[in-house]
């Protein structure tokens, strides 16, 4: 005699869990994220646009510099506004994020005392650099706002637990 067993499972999708967050725009993280954005583009249109540099190399460090992480915060702007980040929870993306903003702001940084440094008084790469500086700050102040998020204690949600026995460090090694 076989028995037959159907399970039936029903799940249901609340208001707050749409595709699209779009309350993230609202929070601070968001605002500031929205702020790189717009000064990064607007850094890297007036550098773009404007003929005869007076130094080669120095812009087209700023451009580069300016138009990869113009991308790469996008993406990460994307990410939250999507809730991509919650279908991958085994890579810690504040830490991620915190990597990008802390080298972002340091080579933004270098290359906008450069481009600002080899400007030769022409307007729109003098506004170039300003935007970049301006972005750098914004920058700087994402980093101090997501220190404690990204380098805080972590859930280990992927990671075996000592406590489980699946350690990564050999059984002689000892952390004290």
């Amino acid at each position: 005699m076989s028995h037959t067993v159907i399970t039936t499972t029903t799940t249901t999708r609340t208001s707050g869990e749409s595709g699209l967050n779009l309350g993230y725009t609202q929070t601070i993280p968001g605002l500031l994220k929205i702020g790189q954005l717009i000064s990064l583009l607007i850094a890297f249109l007036c550098v773009f646009c404007t003929r005869g540099w007076p130094s080669w190399p120095a812009f087209q460090y700023f451009e580069v510099v300016t138009l990869w992480f113009l991308v790469a915060f996008l993406i990460f702007f994307l990410m939250h506004l999507c809730r991509l980040q919650t279908r991958m929870p085994c890579i810690n993306w504040p830490l991620t994020e915190f990597f990008h903003y802390s080298v972002g702001c340091i080579l933004i940084l270098i290359a906008s005392i450069i481009a600002s440094a080899n400007s030769g008084g022409v307007s729109a790469l003098v506004a170039g650099s300003v935007f970049g500086f301006i972005a750098t700050f914004l920058m700087a102040v994402n980093l101090w706002t997501s220190y404690s998020v990204a380098c805080g204690p972590q859930s280990g949600r992927c990671c075996p637990s000592p406590a489980s026995g699946l350690s990564l460090l050999p059984a002689h090694v000892v952390l004290g």
